[in-house]
């Protein structure tokens, strides 16, 4: 029995019990025990991978709050049924800091409310919407339009002499999105730091109950455009749990070597950009024009720059042949020659090392506190990465080589993309080398009335995790999205205090978190 399960079981034995035989185990509490069966679970040194809930009320089930923990490779989910009149569950947030945004989100979106939860703010949803407007509950008519309601924001202040306050953004330079950044600082030194964003919430999760199973995994892969594989990937994984389809062993590889060429080029601006926001503009053109290479030859071989719609449930939509091969595996040789230069341009400039080490600390203890994921985990200790805890094919057989250091500061998080750039080429070369012959897709098969799937996939930033419901009628029922950036977002928070103001660029483009893909 694994671990979690076996910590749940000693301190509850019969009053818990699980739902089927389905991977990840679900257990059905009483939502009064909902906060110690957390408690239990944080004292197994367990993460809080995600917080939602369903509305059932239209089977007479009422509401359902759930929580997905991991511990390595298992995960576990608890939920709770809550009652149509009085919709009410015990708060997380004493035992899990993320809790504190996935439970006001909760709030906002399906008006359950986390009793004992510090901040009743809203968070996605914003002020200025009717206060009884539940966008998420299945009475909510997407296509109405809501009256405007007069609100404002309560920001949290800092006072004391010297103390004054930074607004930035919502709107910024460039073509980044949008979200609102308010610092609090003496001086130059910060001493608090407060992020408010959905400003570019889609109701993505909404818009999912209205589609078909097969064609939902187009609005999956553009929940965040840069990360359009992993997002497709995992949602059509979670399908595929439901339907216990066989993907073909091709395909499998295929849908890896697609994640790796989304890692790396992402991986390349991001080097290039943070070296940007320390004056560095040279390392920026220059990761720039690796990264439009990659895009372009996916263009060439894929017929999209970033792949879009490629990976769909059963399979793939594309394969590669013998001159594929070659234009990639030269495109890699070509790739790590001029990255290797480039690497040895980066650690030989003192002025750039002036600014990267020991800018924005996220030590150990609060990576693992907040639950971080992705680069941000990996680069302040954390051994967190679900190619090597939950393989799929081909990384179960070649294996993957995923850094950990322990530094926490921009410089760690820029060497974490150094040696996973390094490592997805070697996958890369392993894949061509090695890749079986068969079919690239089958089909997906049809979804059981209510039924679940779920799946966990390392994507560029992180772990991306989907949950699957169907209805009573084998519809979408909810689809429950978890972006990297939904735990990542509050860690910056934190690693920025005590920094200088002119830090700040550095330290967030280190962190590179999704608008996109928290604002759903």
């Amino acid at each position: 029995m694994k671990r979690l399960e076996t910590a749940l079981r000693a301190v509850f034995g019969d009053d818990i019990k699980p739902d089927g035989h389905r991977e990840p185990v679900t257990f059905t509490v009483p939502v009064a025990m909902f906060a110690e069966a957390a408690r239990t679970l944080k004292e197994s040194y367990a993460f809080l991978c995600a917080e939602w809930t369903t509305d059932d009320t239209n089977s007479g089930r009422g509401y359902g709050i759930y929580a997905c923990f991991r511990h390595s490779s298992e995960y576990l989910i608890v939920k709770s049924e809550l009652s149509a009149d009085s919709p009410e569950f015990p708060s997380l947030v004493k035992h899990f800091v993320p809790a504190y945004r996935f439970e006001r989100q909760v709030r906002s979106l399906m008006g359950v409310t986390p009793v004992g939860h510090p901040d009743d703010r809203p968070w996605i949803k914003f002020e200025d919407w009717p206060q009884d407007a539940w966008p998420l509950r299945k009475s909510f008519d997407a296509s109405t339009r809501m009256a405007r309601h007069d609100g404002e924001y309560a920001w949290l202040r800092a006072g004391g002499e010297g103390v004054y306050e930074i607004p930035v953004g919502p709107v910024h330079a460039g073509i980044i999105e949008p979200g609102h950044f308010r610092f609090q600082a003496v001086g130059e030194t910060i001493v608090n730091l407060e992020e408010r964003l959905g400003y570019v919430h889609k109701g993505i999760e909404k818009r999912f109950e209205a589609m078909a199973w097969e064609t939902a995994v187009r609005l999956a892969g553009r929940v965040s455009g840069d990360t359009t594989v992993a997002h497709s990937l995992a949602y059509c994984m979670a399908l595929e749990s439901m339907t216990h389809c066989h993907v073909p062993e091709r395909a499998q590889w295929l849908r890896a070597l697609f994640l790796e060429r989304e890692r790396i080029a992402n991986h390349l601006g991001d080097i290039g950009a943070i070296c940007n926001d320390a004056a560095f503009a040279f390392m920026l053109y220059q990761c720039s024009r690796l990264k439009e290479a990659m895009l372009a030859t996916n263009h060439r071989l894929f017929g999209h720059r970033f792949m879009m719609d490629k990976v769909i449930p059963g399979g793939v939509t594309v394969d590669i042949d013998l001159t594929a091969k070659i234009e990639i595996l030269s495109e890699l040789d070509f790739l790590d020659r001029d990255f290797h230069r480039l690497v040895r341009i980066y650690e030989e400039s003192s002025s750039l090392e002036d600014r990267v080490r020991g800018t924005g600390i996220l030590t150990s203890e609060l990576a693992r506190e907040l639950c971080t994921v992705g680069v941000v985990a990996r680069a302040s200790g954390l051994n967190v990465d679900c190619r090597v805890h939950n393989p799929f094919p081909p990384y179960d057989s070649i294996g993957v080589d995923s850094p950990v250091l322990v530094a926490g500061d921009v410089h760690a998080r820029v060497w974490v993309r150094v040696v996973e750039i390094r490592a997805s080429m070697s996958i890369m070369r392993s894949i061509l080398a090695k890749i079986p012959v068969g079919p690239i897709a089958v089909e997906c098969g049809a979804v059981l009335p209510d039924t679940t799937g779920f799946a966990a996939v390392e994507g560029w930033r992180g772990e991306i995790i989907y949950w699957l419901q169907a209805g009573q009628r084998g519809q979408i029922n909810r689809c429950m999205v978890r972006d990297p950036s939904s735990v990542n977002w509050l860690a910056l928070e934190q690693a920025i205090k005590g920094n200088i103001v002119p830090d700040f660029p550095i330290c967030n483009k280190s962190f590179n978190q999704s608008y996109s893909g928290h604002d759903l």
